[in-house]
């Protein structure tokens, strides 16, 4: 999530307002909610192309049927995906919890250390550069009303951001989908007459091209290049596969030599 941050600027009386801007506040998926939830998107789809394609490749090593093919590919799909859902949904949970126990100890601290909790304020806007009158109003400001101030401190002095319940939840359900979309693509090949004869090459293609488009997205969450996100997805997708080919291949031969 982009980071906050307050500055100060001229109302056009001569004085000085606090304004709150964020990081990214140009950035256009950030003010599309996109960019909140790309990191899940990412996550989902790489994970769901990744082990559907392994189990394409390490079943094609082992000679199965396309039949056996899809139906492993999409019980991996179905099963993966609501873990991960899940996963992420309880990580980003649990993190929502800690982040309510912390402002329960920021509004108990301010109750009863009202003056040390005021201190830490000044500090907070010393390092903004806040100085003089500027600063003792904007203490005051600030501490005249708890929730501000709690929120304040949250952001500040403990770097939590917080989101509230639905983050969660649309952090899982986001995860569930883009693994179930991204993770069915690599089965296509095997469900068409005319690929099916060439699946495990045509579903190659296919996945390289979404591993190397979700990597590509990693650009927009981090200042790497596009192509080199994209090569190292494309480079992870490949290794997995590869060994996965091999393991099916060599585990068929072993069995069918006893």
């Amino acid at each position: 999530m982009a980071k906050s941050k307050a500055v100060k600027k001229s109302n056009g009386n001569g004085k000085s307002v606090l304004v709150e801007k964020s990081a990214t506040s140009d950035n256009v998926f950030h003010r599309s909610g996109f960019g909140e939830y790309i990191s899940s998107i990412i996550l989902g789809a790489n994970d769901g192309i990744i082990t559907t394609f392994v189990v394409v490749a390490g079943a094609t090593g082992a000679s199965l049927e396309p039949v056996v093919i899809v139906i492993l590919g999409f019980a991996n799909v179905l099963g993966d995906a609501v873990s991960m859902g899940m996963g992420n949904y309880l990580g980003e949970k649990s993190a929502e919890d800690y982040n309510r126990g912390q402002r329960t100890n920021e509004e108990q601290a301010i109750e009863t250390h009202p003056e040390e909790e005021r201190s830490e304020v000044r500090e907070i806007f010393k390092k903004w550069n806040f100085a003089g009158k500027d600063l003792d109003r904007a203490v005051e400001i600030v501490t005249s009303d708890k929730k501000t101030w709690v929120d304040i401190m949250m952001r500040q002095e403990l770097g939590i951001v917080e989101r509230g319940f639905q983050g969660p939840i649309k952090e899982g359900v986001i995860t569930f989908v883009a693994f179930i979309v991204a993770g069915s693509v690599p089965l296509i090949p095997f469900l068409l007459p005319a690929l099916r004869d060439n699946g495990a090459f045509y579903s190659m293609i296919f996945s390289g091209v979404e591993l190397f488009s979700i990597g590509a997205m990693r650009a927009f969450i981090s200042p790497q290049k596009w192509i080199k996100g994209g090569l190292e997805m494309l480079a992870v997708g490949a290794i997995a596969s590869g060994l996965a080919y091999a393991v099916g291949y060599y585990v068929d031969k072993i069995i069918n030599n006893f």
